[in-house]
Parts: C-alpha cells; structure tokens; sequence
C-alpha cells in the first residue's frame, strides 16, 4: 500500500491513496475522511480523525506513517478534544465572568451572560453559524440582542446591520424589545412591502420571504437572525430556500447566521438538516450521511426514509462542540416551580355522545386497517411478480388510501374532542372554584374552540381566545386579559399560541386536544412556565379511555423523549418510558405508556 498522510492547509488533514488501493481507501472512509474530486484526495478538518486514520494504518495492516507527522497528529488530536470538551461545557454554562453591555437599570440574567459568551465564540471561531436552543420562556430574544451589544463593542463598529426573520406574530415583540436592550440607537423597520426598508435593522416573518428579494442586498448582513428556526426544517420548503438557499437559488448573504428555537426537534432529527448544514456543521453537509447515522435512514420499496433516531448521545455532543447552546430552566432558574404533567382519564361511558364516538372510532379503525392490509398485500404480490406497471399502480392506489385514511381519522377525532367538550369543561370549572388563578385550555380545530367558549360562558366565565384567526391586537388584548386578572379563562389553538405570548397569571394548563407534534404542544405549556412564573406549573391532558388521541399521547410521548435524548439527556433513550404524575379525579388517571393506544393498534401502519 503507498499513502501519503499530512497536513491540508493550516486546519486540515488529507490522505491521498492510489485508485487501486481498496484497503487503504477503505480505512480513509471507516476514518472518517471525505473524498474531495477537484484535488483527488481525502481530506479531514479533524485531527481525531486523522489520528483515528494513523491508528488503523499502524494496528491494523502496519503500515508506517512519518514519525513527525504522527506526533503532530496526536497533539493536534488532543488540543482537538480539549477545545471540544471545552465547547461542550460553554454550551451548558449557567455563568460567565464576562461584561455584556447593557442599557441603564437593565442587566442579563447570569446564564444568559454565558448564552452571549458561547455565541460570540462560535460566530466568530466556529463554522460560520449558531444555534440558540435554550428552552423556551429563558429570554433567548434578549440574549440575541445582547450578541448585537456585543458586537457593537468590536473597533470602529457604530451599528449592526441585521435581519431578524421571527413569525408574524413576534414582530412587534422584536421592535419593542429591541428598542428596550440595545446600548447604542439603530432604525428598526417592520419589512411588509416589496421594497427594503432602509433601516439599520429589519425585521420581516416567515410568510412573505419568499416573496420578497432577500439576497439583493448591496453588501451582506452583519447577522441574519432566524427566531422560530424551526420553520425552517423543510429543505424544499419555499420559505426554506428563500432563507437557506438551494435548487439554485441563493442563501440570504450574512456575515454571522444565528438560529434561535426552543424546539429544534418537533418531531425528529433529521429537522435539524438545514439549520445544520447552514451553520457549516461539518458533520451535516450530506444528506445520506446524517441520515444514516443520527435518523436511522435507510432505503425502502418507498423511497429513503430518515425519519427514524440513532446515535442520539453523539448528536448532543456533536451538536454542543460546534453550533448549539441549550440550557434548561431546570438548570438556571433554581426559582422557577417545577413543571408536572398529569393524564386525566375521561370515561365514555360518563354520555352517549361518548360512547357513540368511540364506537364509531373503533368500528372506522378496523375497515380502515382492512382496507389498507388489503392494498398492501396487493403491492406486495406486484412487487414479486417483477410486474412494474402494476407494482406502480398498486402503490400509487395504497398512497392514496393512506391520504384519506388520514382525513378518515381526522374527523373522528374531531367529533370525539366535541363528545368530550362537557367533561372538560365541568373539570376546568371545577377548578375555578378552588384557585383564584386563571386556566389555560388549549385545543385545535376550531369548532372545539368555539364549544368549550360557549361552554365556558354558560358557566359564567367570559373566555379570553387566541386562534389563526385572531389578529395581533386582540392577541396583545387577550394576553393583557388573562396577565392583568380581568378574565380567568384563557382559550387557545395549539398552533396558533406557540410563540409570542406570555402567561405566567395561570398555572394549570389543560388539553382538550393534542397535537401529532409534541414540540408544538411543550410550546403552548410554556406559555405559563416560563420567567415569571411563581407557582409550579400543571399540566392535564384529558384523554378518552380508548381512543385514537390515546394512542396519538403515547406516540407523541415517545417523540419527545427522543428529542430529549438529541437534545438533553446524557444517555441513549431507554425503551421504557416514565410514567406521568397520576392524579385522582372522578375518573381514572391513565398512564401514557401502559394504558393507553389500545383501540389504534395500527395507526403507524396507516402512516398518521
């Protein structure tokens, strides 16, 4: 074997084999080296890498590399893992010794001091971008202004030129708090129409990005600030490219990219892609390669599918050694109450319309998952016969049943959530009756919104409502309501009520409805549990014994200990779950795990 390993440029390595040495191209790859074509060599910006690559050479096939290059190797290895443990421990850090500017009579929290810090670091000594995951309610806005003061002390800087893309709903909130935090004055405009607005700093919401001309600028942005980054986890999304780039249209020119999101996993990993990819993470530039190695992606009769977990202890460190600081509230807000969640049983045999409900979910569940066991084994007998025309038909005839069983499941849903209005509304007033506080009652379609406010009125309790449809100064108005004691019950759509609104005056916060997403539904709870917040914080899920949304809660369970594990833990997921707070009511508490799912034996085969 002839192979020559040494430095590639002043960062990297490479390796560079002939095109007849299988065994050393093999190892090169096992190392984790990329194959470059324009220069016909491996290469690496990992000295680990490099020295993983030096111990298969002299363990394995005892080839012999340059004694000088090999110490060089090893100590660039180590000062690697050292400045890797390093940033791992910054991602984490609660404080920090350094001074954040600041306006008169104002301060950062000491954790959002070392958010600063790390971001600084990473933007300016990382790959190119940033990711702000600290959990939601902990002030991430104000630490990204915190990085603009910052900036602002860098030589001969008077301003910051800087995009701020957030939800139309979070706009006001940027302008007001920008103008609260930053030390020096810059012009601040909302970005509505199809002409720039010239102003120091912009801000403009996802729904119209695609629209306008975001890569036209005479010089590149000081820092490109995406709040709810999350929006972008769709690479062939239009507001996606818009922002991120591809199919050859350009990314947003940006000095600095800094990503901010609670949540960067909804759902799954492989959400984190672009954003990752973007940032300059090099361990997420191919598609195939993260799948496979962090969403268990693997070829199937349908396609690639990357929407599995793996390898999720790696990710964390991968992610908190490049681009991402998270801390939880658990971990810098020793004064904020505890979080509990609690299943609350609903019994079907507590109404007819229950009952009726449930009969027609159970009896709908198993012609659906007949139908479907009958396309599919259709697909499978084409597939054996080698016969493509009818293999292609019978797929395309099982897509489009999996597509109105969805529909089909939908609307049983539906009706359930309106059978079980009654029951929630009786256990909410019954609170009301014990506690001054106000509650929070979240659903999602809307004629269940509208039940439970005509439900709530007839009880006596006029509701504060925030749904898709409500504008931004009701939105404000219903918040003030709630925050300021003039109503004391609030009503909310899941999605609608993620971002933007704070209501620390409740803490008992109840679902009528839930979400596939559970991202989507941690959201709407931290509405409540967030600063400010001084009683502990609990949550209700009220579920019908039996029914598809107990299957949707256990599903939903496991998804967000799955992106715990990406995210938080420091150990692999286990395969048994925690069971919740039981509380006791008038009917049975129900653990999400044990209990329920059931009636829905095969909804994931249906492809819900």
């Amino acid at each position: 074997m002839d192979m020559k390993l040494e430095r590639d440029g002043t960062k990297g390595w490479k390796a560079i084999t002939t095109y007849s040495d299988t065994v050393g191209r093999a190892l090169v790859k096992r190392a984790g080296f990329a194959w470059d074509p324009a220069r016909s060599v491996w290469s690496t910006s990992s000295a680990r890498s490099a020295e993983t690559l030096l111990g298969f050479l002299e363990d394995e096939i005892a080839f012999e590399i340059d004694a000088g290059v090999a110490e060089e190797i090893r100590t660039a290895a180590i000062a690697e893992q050292q400045t890797k443990e390093a940033a791992v421990l910054a991602s984490r850090a609660v404080s920090t010794d350094i001074v954040v500017p600041a306006p008169p009579g104002l301060e950062y929290l000491p954790y959002q001091r070392a958010g600063i810090a790390y971001l600084g670091d990473r933007l300016a000594n990382g790959p190119g971008g940033a990711l702000l995951a600290d959990e939601m309610g902990l002030g991430k806005t104000i630490q990204v202004i915190g990085l603009i003061n910052v900036m602002l002390a860098e030589p001969g800087r008077s301003r910051v030129r800087t995009l701020v893309i957030a939800p139309k709903i979070a706009l006001i909130n940027w302008k007001r708090e920008l103008e609260k935090w930053l030390v020096q004055p810059h012009s601040i405009a909302i970005w509505t129409t199809s002409s720039t607005p010239d102003a120091d700093i912009v801000i403009v919401n996802y729904d119209i990005v695609s629209k306008l001309d975001l890569t036209g600028s005479a010089s590149p942005w000081d820092l490109l600030v995406c709040d709810e980054s999350q929006a972008l986890k769709d690479s062939k999304a239009a507001r996606t490219r818009a922002v991120l780039g591809g199919k050859g249209q350009p990314a947003i020119p940006a000095r600095r990219r800094l990503f901010v999101t609670g949540t960067p996993i909804l759902n799954r990993p492989i959400e984190l892609f672009p954003i990752l990819r973007n940032c300059g993470a090099d361990f997420a530039q191919n598609f195939y390669a993260f799948a496979r190695r962090y969403c268990a992606g693997h070829e199937t009769r349908f396609g690639f599918d990357a929407t599995g977990a793996s390898n999720l202890t790696e990710l964390q460190e991968k992610l908190r050694a490049s681009v991402m600081v998270r801390r939880l509230k658990s971990e810098v807000l020793s004064e904020l109450p505890d979080k509990r969640r609690q299943i609350v049983a609903i019994d079907p045999d507590q109404s007819v319309a229950l009952r009726r409900a449930l009969r027609e979910e159970t009896m709908t569940l198993k012609k659906l998952a007949k139908d479907e066991a009958a396309l599919n084994a259709a697909a499978v007998r084409a597939e054996k016969s080698s016969d493509a025309l009818a293999y292609d038909e019978a797929i395309e005839r099982l897509s489009a049943c999996r597509a109105q069983n969805l529909a089909t499941i939908t609307r049983l849903r539906q009706q359930t959530a309106l059978a079980k209005v009654p029951q929630v509304i009786e256990s909410v007033t019954t609170m009301l009756e014990s506690v001054p506080e106000a509650v929070l009652v979240f659903a999602h379609h809307r004629d269940v919104i509208d039940k439970l406010a005509d439900g709530f009125r007839a009880a006596g309790y006029e509701p504060a409502i925030i749904s898709g449809q409500t504008s931004t100064e009701d939105r404000l108005r219903a918040q003030d309501d709630i925050q300021e004691g003039r109503k004391r019950v609030f009503i909310g759509s899941i999605q609608a009520c993620g971002v933007a609104i704070t209501l620390t005056a409740a803490s008992t916060v109840v679902f009528a409805e839930f979400d596939w997403t559970p991202g989507r539904m941690v959201q709407a709870e931290d509405r409540a549990h967030r600063i400010g917040q001084k009683n502990a914080v609990v949550v209700q899920y009220h579920v019908v014994d039996g029914s598809i949304d107990a299957d949707m809660l256990k599903q939903s369970w496991s998804k967000a200990l799955d992106a715990a594990c990406a995210l938080d833990n420091t150990h692999e997921p286990s395969t048994e779950r925690p069971a919740p707070v039981r509380i006791k009511m008038d009917t049975p508490a129900l653990d999400p795990v044990n209990d329920i799912g059931g009636r829905a034996e095969n909804l994931a085969d249906l492809g819900c």
